[in-house]
């Protein structure tokens, strides 16, 4: 049976937590991490606010972090430093020790900043979407920056991928596969009108749900994700297909 790996992205709310659970290790690809903060540390105030595309007050508070920016000390693991949706519903805060290794070996969360982060990866807060416009610099964005490497990374681990990210990191994969690699991908929407609709915050919030349901129910077989039914969600066999299951929410 094929080892998952499943993807998330991260998310634009972060904080520091290291007094729950230490982190394990460091990033894959610190030394790239740092070649980017150095290239951040040289732009102005406005030049990152135009990368950032955010107002003044989050330009701030992202500008004095790059200024202040350690890599290396005082660091929170990475499933703990993300605030968002997905993370609200996944709710590794209560996770159990059996939960924890599960995510350790399946979850990979992708960044625009670390690239590729492992649950106990440790992370510093940091501001920079993957489709950010980079500017005075050879890269003209994020995905020139990374270009096949975390690809490469989460291929040397598993030929068997859950993509439960948005387009825009997903991409970061996707745009990588070759004839041996399965990439399945999860939609999440409602039956209206005779088609599939998405809603943005839903979706977030049933990634989060699917992978505390897979971290509870120690799944190995990804065809038993088809079992989940968390936020009223129920797979609809007719509606999907190899490489893409379909979750209906039903009223």
């Amino acid at each position: 049976m094929t080892d998952i790996r499943i993807i998330i992205s991260p998310a634009k709310k972060m904080k520091v937590n290291n007094d729950y659970v230490m982190h394990r290790s460091m990033p894959v690809f610190i030394k790239e991490a740092k070649r980017l903060l150095d290239y951040l540390k040289k732009l102005s105030y406005e030049e990152l606010k135009n990368i950032w595309k955010c107002n003044d007050s989050i330009a701030e508070l992202n500008y004095k972090r790059i200024q202040d920016m350690d890599l290396y000390h005082n660091l929170t693991s990475a499933i703990l430093s993300f605030e968002g949706i997905q993370y609200q519903y996944m709710g590794p805060e209560v996770f159990s020790y059996d939960e924890f290794k599960y995510i350790e070996k399946h979850l990979r969360i992708l960044s625009g900043f670390y690239g590729i982060l492992r649950p106990f990866d440790g992370v510093v807060p940091y501001r920079l979407e993957m489709q950010s416009k980079l500017i005075n610099w050879e890269y003209r964005d994020l995905y020139e920056f990374w270009g096949a490497k975390i690809a490469k990374n989460i291929f040397s681990e598993s030929k068997l991928i859950l993509n439960l990210a948005s387009k825009e990191y997903s991409q970061c994969i996707s745009r990588y596969l070759s004839d041996d690699i399965k990439f399945i991908n999860c939609t999440f929407g409602e039956w209206i009108d005779g088609k599939v609709v998405q809603k943005g915050t839903l979706v977030k919030m049933a990634r989060g749900e699917m992978v505390r349901f897979m971290a509870e129910n120690n799944i190995k077989d990804v065809r038993d994700i088809k079992e989940f039914d968390g936020l009223k969600y129920r797979y609809r066999e007719e509606l999907s297909n190899k490489n893409n299951f379909v979750f209906i929410r039903e009223y």
